[in-house]
């Protein structure tokens, strides 16, 4: 089966390479392995009904150490000042997330972790999700919802923002149902963009948003509605939405919900399809979308429009530049049969229909492992990643513009067309 580990974290350096094991765990590595057990423990299975309790490893991306709570079951890991350390393996990205590791399933998270004792909380836990997500029943999709770059997309989900800002600030409970209304307005507006709109982003809200919920509820902040306020305002400046999305929205929902319907996490858990946070609010809170035109007059909405706008104009270029460089020029495609990928989910670039561009990340695969900083495409089937034309290459290592690739024995570079070629297994004698 297709194996896909997916990056859950905020621009992260993604490095490749081997290291020898530390002789003794860093420094700070015993203190967040401390407070990863305490956070859990005090948590006690509360919130989702399943413990967040289990391995955690912390790995440094540019070495490839782990430093690690506990020893897995194939001998990876060895002990060390009280702790595991070990080196992880090129096959599998160094990322925050969840991955299956020396017989284990563990919570990975990069190292250095935040320096603040509340965001470096928020960020264990939202990784610990990640390792429960699959009892918890739900799935670590990745979709690139396209039309949440368009302008209108931005627009209405800017609005949303404002909106549930609004709400969870909201000094009574009318004023809350108001907001609330209006945001659902602004969500339904944007989700008729597209016929596929509501999945693909109720996939992204199940799973990261859930996961950045646990963080902002499991992080000690007094106040976290007051934390996700502002994060809601910040997050409108982001340069992509694709993908980021769901960090904003998902805590948000979460916690507006814990205000108006304490046992929603069950009733989410065990319901049938569509699950919809949105369509969960409008039921606790009891309340309909607003009229779209009295709600966009409440949130400046012909101001947000046209600084959309103007960011389109500049989103055209970079469209126009990136086609150019992975689909109309040379190129080299590469089949993803059994891939690992680590990516940064704050720049993804749809590019329809082609798929979506990926500026930075890292894959692992049956042909060896790539890493690209300029830009790599991949095609809406996860079928196929394609990268700009290789310029130099030698029997183990390919390299081209912003990428390289260390090659697996049994593979080469075959010529499909004039300026398209694709890497393919040299066939048995």
């Amino acid at each position: 089966m297709r194996r896909i580990w997916l990056w859950a974290a905020i621009a992260t350096t993604l490095c490749s390479g081997q290291a020898v094991a530390q002789a003794s765990p860093p420094n700070g590595a015993a203190e967040a392995i401390a407070q990863f057990d305490a956070l859990c423990r005090a948590d006690g299975g509360r919130l989702w009904g399943e413990t967040l309790c289990g391995p955690l490893m912390l790995v440094d991306p540019k070495t490839r150490e782990i430093v690690a709570s506990q020893a897995g079951t194939g001998g990876a890991l060895r002990p060390a000042g009280g702790l595991f350390v070990g080196t992880l393996p090129p096959e599998i990205g160094a990322a925050n997330t969840a991955v299956a590791f020396d017989g284990i399933t563990w919570t990975m998270v990069l190292a250095p972790l935040p320096q603040d004792e509340h965001a470096r909380a928020a960020l264990l836990m939202h990784e610990a999700w990640h390792r429960i997500q699959k009892t918890l029943g739900f799935a670590a999709a990745s979709p690139a919802p396209a039309h949440l770059a368009t302008p209108e997309g931005r627009t209405w989900l800017r609005m949303e923002w404002r909106a549930l800002a609004a709400a969870l600030a909201a000094p009574d409970e009318a004023s809350r149902k108001q907001a609330v209304a209006d945001a659902l307005a602004f969500r339904q507006q944007r989700r008729g963009l597209a016929s596929d709109a509501a999945d693909l982003e109720n996939q992204l809200e199940l799973n990261e948003g859930l996961a950045e919920y646990t963080g902002a509820v499991l992080s000690g902040r007094r106040d976290p509605a007051a934390t996700a306020v502002e994060q809601l305002s910040a997050a409108e400046h982001a340069e992509s939405f694709v993908r980021s999305f769901a960090y904003t929205s998902g805590p948000a929902y979460g916690l507006l919900l814990d205000r108006t319907d304490p046992s929603w996490r069950v009733r989410l858990r065990g319901a049938t399809e569509p699950r919809d946070l949105g369509r969960l609010l409008a039921q606790a809170a009891g309340v309909q979308p607003s009229p779209i035109e009295e709600a966009r007059r409440r949130y400046a909405y012909e101001e947000v429009a046209a600084d959309e706008a103007r960011r389109h104009e500049l989103h055209q270029q970079q469209a126009s530049a990136w086609h150019a460089a992975l689909v109309t020029g040379p190129t080299l495609r590469l089949p993803l049969k059994e891939m690992n990928i680590s990516f940064n989910p704050q720049n993804l670039f749809p590019l329809p229909p082609e798929g979506t561009v990926y500026p930075t990340l890292r894959v692992a695969d049956r042909w060896g492992v790539l890493q690209a900083e300029k830009g790599a495409l991949i095609d809406d089937g996860w079928g196929s990643l394609t990268v700009a034309a290789p310029t130099a290459q030698t029997p183990d290592r390919i390299s081209g513009p912003g990428w390289t690739l260390e090659l697996a024995p049994g593979w080469r570079i075959d010529q499909a067309e004039p300026g398209r070629s694709v890497l393919a297994q040299v066939p048995p004698k």
